[in-house]
């Protein structure tokens, strides 16, 4: 009925049951733990063969990661290819035609044989129309004169011979300058093959200038001569007027203005007027070009001759470009007085003359001039006709320009962001010596002006002074009568019918020499 607790059968156990333990059974209260089976499969597994070399430097770890790319990079090694040339029968081509074609389709260097890109040999089907065609007697290119090529080297590259390459040079140069040939000028060029075989130059032909034409031409027999061609030029100048509206730019460019052309409009009449403030909707601007038209059909425009502005049929400005240098001058200014505070920039007030507390160093101290705030970069002008007596570094003012103006008086201008103007320089009334910065002890960008009477800094805001511009009165009345004359110019008469004058007949320098 009962059996012994030692024969129970497997599997059985007491009240409770047997107890398993992992891979073991528990038999009675014995535990008895089953053998795990690991194969060399599962052991090689586990071992870290790859581990990272940066750690554990030295470890028996690391050593183990060392060994493992050594024996990687030995058996990479050892079964690297072979780099030997690899032998190969040459085909043998006999025939002509099959050589040619072989290199047509070759992918090797042209250096060494190959055609590709070039043209694709004859196969055996293809047979020639004609026979041995006879060279040209006369080969006519065009070639480009480059930025920094010279006349001689571009027709010794065209096949000329450098005899007649530098004759044809000093020719062209007994006209014009060579230098001065604008890059970018076609020449054309006629090549004639002489008797012996060689080429010769024939002909020659380009655009000097705008209103010359030269061609290098060869005579019967004979040396190069040179032949002048005068193109008539029509030189009345573009006059364009129209009404300024939300943008005086793009009112300009609607017009017709050339890009250029608004662009320096709006440069000169920024010396003379706030264009954020002076000019409105509805005012009138007026322009006046430089504009040549050939008769041979070219158009040249070149640069702005006359800034206007008019504000209900007054005129606020008047600006014409006079003198060797460029600048642009008021017609109300050439040659007038102005008497009172003199502005040197196109701003606003926003510090004046006198005791004050430094924004920088925090102390009251003497403010010896009036500042302007403006914009970065906005041009300075000098009040007057001076001479620069300094130009430069000057402590807290930054760069500093300073101007003696005769007379005991001269001015100052500070903080520039550059200067425009050298010690010794003399300068004229509304000539540029530098623009608006911030440069020294400075919070933002603005114009520091000092004015001095007998070397000592007054206020410009309270002294009264007169300034006369000193104009000989024969360049007063040219500047008067140039002014009078573009503004009698009708706007869009320049692309009417052009005034042309006669054209001279050609002019043969070898005509002179009596060949």
């Amino acid at each position: 009925m009962f059996k012994p607790r030692e024969a129970l059968e497997p599997g059985q156990g007491g009240p409770h049951g047997p107890v398993l333990l992992g891979a073991g059974h528990a038999i009675g209260s014995q535990i008895v733990a089953a053998p795990i089976a690991r194969d060399w499969r599962t052991r090689l597994a586990a071992v870290d063969w790859a581990p990272d070399l940066a750690h554990d430097i030295g470890s028996r770890r690391w050593f183990r990661g060392l060994g493992t790319l050594l024996a990687l990079a030995a058996a990479a090694l050892a079964f690297t290819p072979e780099l030997a040339r690899v032998e190969a029968a040459e085909p043998h081509l006999t025939a002509r035609d099959q050589r040619d074609q072989l290199a047509s389709l070759g992918t090797a260097p042209l250096a060494y044989g190959a055609e590709s890109g070039r043209r694709s040999a004859p196969g055996p089907l293809v047979r020639p129309a004609i026979g041995p065609v006879a060279e040209r007697a006369q080969v006519s290119l065009v070639a480009v004169l480059g930025g920094d090529d010279d006349l001689a080297g571009l027709l010794t590259r065209a096949g000329a011979p450098a005899i007649d390459a530098f004759a044809a040079r000093n020719l062209i140069g007994s006209a014009v300058a060579v230098g001065e040939l604008t890059p970018g000028t076609p020449v054309d060029i006629t090549l004639a093959r002489a008797a012996d075989g060689s080429h010769r130059l024939q002909r020659l032909a380009l655009r000097a200038r705008f209103d010359l034409a030269l061609t290098v031409l060869r005579a019967p027999g004979g040396p190069l001569g040179l032949v002048r061609q005068p193109i008539a030029v029509d030189t009345t100048p573009l006059r364009i007027r129209g009404t300024v509206g939300a943008s005086l730019y793009r009112s300009a460019r609607a017009a017709g203005a050339p890009a250029e052309a608004a662009a320096q409009y709006l440069q000169a009449l920024d010396r003379h007027l706030a264009l954020d403030t002076d000019i409105a909707p509805g005012d009138t601007f007026d322009i006046v070009v430089a504009f040549k038209r050939s008769a041979t059909g070219e158009v040249q425009v070149g640069d702005l001759l006359y800034a206007g502005l008019d504000r209900g049929g007054k005129p606020r400005a008047q600006l014409l470009r006079w003198g060797s240098d460029g600048q642009f001058f008021d017609a109300d200014s050439m040659g007038a007085q102005r008497t009172g505070l003199l502005m040197p920039v196109v701003g606003h007030i926003t510090s004046t003359f006198g005791a004050r507390r430094h924004p920088i160093l925090g102390y009251t101290r003497m403010h010896a001039g009036v500042d302007f705030g403006a914009a970065w970069g906005s041009p300075i002008y000098a009040v007057g006709d001076a001479t620069v007596v300094f130009a430069g570094w000057h402590g807290g003012h930054g760069n500093f320009v300073k101007l003696d103006h005769g007379s005991g008086f001269g001015t100052g201008y500070g903080h520039m962001s550059r200067i425009a103007v050298s010690p010794g320089e003399h300068v004229r009334a509304g000539q540029v010596i530098g623009y608006v910065g911030s440069t020294g002890l400075s919070t933002g960008p603005h114009l520091h002006y000092e004015l001095y009477r007998g070397g000592v800094p007054v206020n410009p805001l309270t002294t009264q002074f007169t300034v006369a511009q000193a104009v000989d009165p024969a360049e007063l009345k040219a500047f008067r009568s140039r002014l009078a004359q573009l503004r009698a110019v009708r706007p869009g008469a320049a692309l009417g019918p052009a005034v042309l004058a006669s054209t001279a007949s050609p002019t043969r320098e070898i005509a002179r020499a009596g060949i």
